[in-house]
């Protein structure tokens, strides 16, 4: 048994300490601390250094001990890897400042916690970004200015969360104006941040002049310019080397297809260019002119490869070049070729403008954070004891395989580098929620084969091998949905599909292997004798089918009435994250607690309230922006006032702030959404039968359209958490689905002369107690989350308490209904399943009772 289970052992605890590898360290050290502790060469040099950059940051000549390194490093050449020689740079890159960039960057990466909280939690820093005013000119239509601002929101977007895991906040304020919030992040260790973000990318190739240079001729030629390409010297100190080159560009970056990071043949890094088929055409004619010219004149020519005004490179043309291809050499460390094929894949074109940089605080108060966090306990600890309960020593073994389940998501979430927020801890513990599916399928079928009469050896062996399609199955459909998201979602949608996509391989592994593991070693290694199961409930005789006219019709009633109300609302059920609002700045002399700033303001009738504290990078001086929905800035100071009478607030300005959840995240995740439906209804018809993908998607649609229109009926706003909600919502209801119609699929072929009628009913009390069961784990997850978590989290758990109840009612009633009545009540028209023989499974064979 050992030797058999040997893989699954060794494959688990390999994932395990990869993930527990990936997640540590838990917090941050400081910086300070950390790089003392790293030091392994030299320490007595390396501690007087320390002791310098202290003193720079005690008489304010650096913002801290980070930066100060830097500079102590770049003004005397000390190239500070010497103290460190455990970690191992780059050895072609000679240039001692980029050497210490990237040394300093490694140890204060490593220093901070492998899974960053986010701006809900312990805030960030906030950059405001304005047009600057030849970006856009002044006769430029208003829409125009509006879709040059979005652009560059989305483009923006998309270098800082490229995985959509990042959790940052993005948005139009006034009409030339972009906010960035970035989490886990601070300007005095990063004061270059936002430079690298707003770099507008204009990449030109020019020529070089084919006869002047600098160093013949002092003046340049007509049309031409000086610029200077840096390599690195043999000591370290970058050579410059002068070139007359042309102002106009021959070929901009707009041909550009693709930008990404490769090595030449030295392991230097270097960033590889594809054109686009009309780019590939005017690069070979532009070299080719240029090889013809070089023929003629005797000189070799070269093009320019000039981006943002820096000369990168000017290599030689030794003849056409008409690959599509082509590269930007230079002395570039890893994460600056990165960041430089980031920008050239994401051009901005119009120059931004630092306005405002500040410090961020968290969005959500200390109450708020600390009952989030409680109901995140409670809830997995109720789903713990409930399998514990029902399950006995097989619900242990579900809150093992749960535990790791968790881990593995986690790991891997860390090693993409994801932003913890509250909604997304929320997000994780419903996934918990759903994810003993698996575990009760397979417990409900071993249960299954041992009212059978089977001994728990063979009842084990065939329930489990038994479930293995049902779990495929359901698990194939979210996987479909989720793939989707990632190719055509963007932002937190995108980010939702990756998430998903890890809970959907997890879940299967924990399933397939950890639980089946322990149950293996348990009992067949007669470590247990019986798979004692509180519930001992006989299979119900219900005619669902009785009653599918009046269920279907009153829920589609409410549906038509959730819709109506959605109608009637309009934009007035979306918050501030989709359509903007106010956003009022004030100064204070006694600070308030954010959480009774929300409260005072609310009371005095205002809506949604989000305020943060906001610190000035220069003179540290705090402010707190409080946003509210549009036409109610006017009421804060009003209900400031007369909430803190003593605070002294005082009204700096307001300002109209656009939304954080833009046209085309919205519109990316309808269509990444009905993708998914069409996606489900055409592996649903190959992988079952037509009838049964066009019930699949009638009840998901259903059940979105009934989550949505209750949500609204309460009277409770859509915020951009609400957007990964509903799609896990989506998810919750296809594997519901996939679950049913498995065991009608089944029946269809152990009972060929049954009704088609009888066939269903009888699915349907077959699997009664698991989707009980299963809904009963989700739902107390979610019940725990809506008590004791308050804001979003609340929002997040009605919504799936919702979602939870119309999922397990849409499988019954409208899934397998739509399916039967599709099919006319007659089992003929099921083509695939018609006339197939039963199966019988043998449990007399030696094999089946060891």
């Amino acid at each position: 048994m050992f030797k058999r289970n040997l893989w699954k052992i060794t494959l688990t605890a390999l994932i395990g300490a990869w993930a527990i590898l990936s997640i540590l360290p838990l917090k941050d050290t400081p910086f300070n601390d950390y790089i003392q502790a790293e030091v392994g060469a030299q320490s007595a040099e390396f501690e007087s250094l320390m002791t310098q950059a202290s003193e720079r940051v005690t008489n304010g000549q650096a913002p801290s001990v980070f930066i100060a390194l830097k500079q102590i490093g770049k003004e005397n050449r000390i190239d500070l890897s010497k103290f460190f020689p455990e970690i191992r740079l780059e050895s072609s890159l000679q240039n001692v400042e980029k050497r210490n960039a990237i040394l300093l960057d490694y140890l204060l990466q490593q220093s901070q916690g492998r899974l960053q909280l986010g701006l809900d939690l312990k805030g960030g820093v906030a950059f405001v970004l304005e047009v600057a005013d030849d970006g856009v000119s002044d006769d430029v239509a208003d829409y125009e200015r509006e879709e040059k601002l979005a652009k560059a929101i989305e483009i923006m977007g998309d270098r800082v969360n490229e995985f959509g895991v990042a959790e940052p906040i993005i948005r139009p304020v006034g009409t030339n104006r972009i906010e960035l919030q970035l989490p886990g992040v601070n300007t005095k260790d990063n004061p270059e941040l936002a430079n690298a973000i707003k770099k507008p990318a204009r990449l030109d190739f020019r020529r070089v002049h084919p006869s002047a240079s600098p160093l013949n001729s002092p003046q340049p030629p007509p049309g031409y310019e000086l610029l200077v390409e840096e390599r690195d010297g043999d000591n370290g100190v970058a050579q410059e080397i002068p070139y007359y080159v042309k102002r106009v560009p021959e070929m901009t970056g707009e041909s550009i297809a693709n930008a990404f990071v490769t090595m030449d043949e030295f392991g230097r890094y270097q960033i590889s260019l594809r054109f686009t088929d009309e780019g590939a055409e005017r690069f070979g004619e532009i070299t080719g002119a240029i090889f013809d010219e070089s023929q003629q004149t005797g000189r070799r020519g070269q093009l320019a490869i000039v981006l943002n005004g820096r000369l990168y490179s000017a290599p030689s043309v030794n003849g056409r070049i008409n690959g599509g291809a082509a590269e930007i050499t230079g002395s570039f460390a890893q994460r600056e070729a990165i960041d430089l094929a980031n920008v050239l894949n994401n051009p901005l074109d119009v120059e931004l403008i630092i306005q405002e940089q500040n410090e961020v605080g968290p969005s959500l108060a200390a109450d708020a954070i600390a009952s989030g966090e409680y109901a995140s306990i409670i809830a997995i600890l109720l789903v713990a004891a409930f399998m514990v309960s029902i399950y006995t020593i097989g619900g242990v073994f579900a809150v093992i395989s749960l535990s790791v389940n968790l881990l593995f998501v986690l790991g891997a979430l860390a090693s993409l580098n994801a932003t913890i927020t509250m909604p997304g801890i929320a997000g994780i513990v419903l996934t918990v929620g759903m994810a003993v599916d698996s575990n009760i399928l397979i417990f409900e079928r071993i249960r299954e084969e041992l009212n059978m009469g089977k001994s728990l050896k063979a009842a084990f062996m065939a329930g489990h091998d038994k479930v293995l399609s049902t779990i495929f199955d359901a698990n194939i459909t979210t996987l479909i949905t989720s793939s989707l998201m990632i190719m055509f979602g963007t932002g937190p949608v995108k980010g939702f599909g990756i998430t998903l996509t890890i809970g959907v391989f997890s879940t299967v592994f924990c399933a397939l292997v950890v639980t089946k593991l322990l149950l293996d070693i348990a009992i067949n290694g007669d470590l247990i004798k019986r798979f004692p199961m509180f519930i001992r409930a006989k299979v119900p005789t219900f005619d669902y089918l009785k009653f599918a006219r009046p269920a279907f019709a009153t829920s589609w009633l409410i549906v038509i009435v959730g819709v109506g109300v959605v109608a009637y609302k309009g934009h007035n059920i979306y918050g501030i994250d989709f359509v903007g609002g106010d956003e009022v700045a004030v100064s204070f002399t006694e600070t308030p607690e954010t959480g009774a700033v929300r409260d005072a303001l609310v009371a005095a009738g205002i809506g949604e309230v989000n305020p943060v504290f906001q610190s000035d990078f220069n003179d540290d001086v705090e402010t707190l922006k409080i946003q509210v929905p549009v036409g109610q800035g006017e009421m804060v100071m009003p209900g400031l006032l007369a909430a803190f009478p003593s605070a002294g607030f005082e009204l700096l300005g307001q300002t109209t702030i656009g939304p954080s959840i833009g046209a085309e995240i919205q519109w990316n995740a309808f269509m990444s959404l009905g993708l998914a439906i069409v996606g489900i209804l055409l592996y649903v018809a190959f992988r079952f039968e037509f009838g049964f993908g066009v019930g699949a998607v009638v009840s998901t649609i259903h059940d979105i359209l009934m989550t949505i229109g209750i949500f609204v009926l309460f009277d409770r706003q859509f915020t951009a958490p609400m957007v990964a909600a509903i799609l896990l919502i989506a998810g919750y209801s296809i594997n519901d689905t996939i679950v049913v119609f498995d065991r009608i699929r089944e029946e269809l072929k152990s009972n060929p002369d049954t009704r088609l009628r009888d066939v269903i009913n009888n699915a349907l009390n077959n699997v009664f107690v698991r989707s009980l069961l299963t809904s009963i784990t989700t739902f107390l997850a979610s019940l725990a989350l809506f008590l004791f978590g308050g804001g979003v989290i609340n929002d997040l758990a009605f919504t799936f308490l919702v979602g939870v109840v119309t999922g397990t009612f849409s499988s019954i009633f409208i899934a397998s209904p739509i399916f039967y009545w599709y099919h006319k009540g007659d089992r003929k028209h099921v083509g695939r399943h018609q006339n197939v023989k039963p199966t019988y499974e043998w449990t007399s064979s030696s094999r089946a009772s060891e």
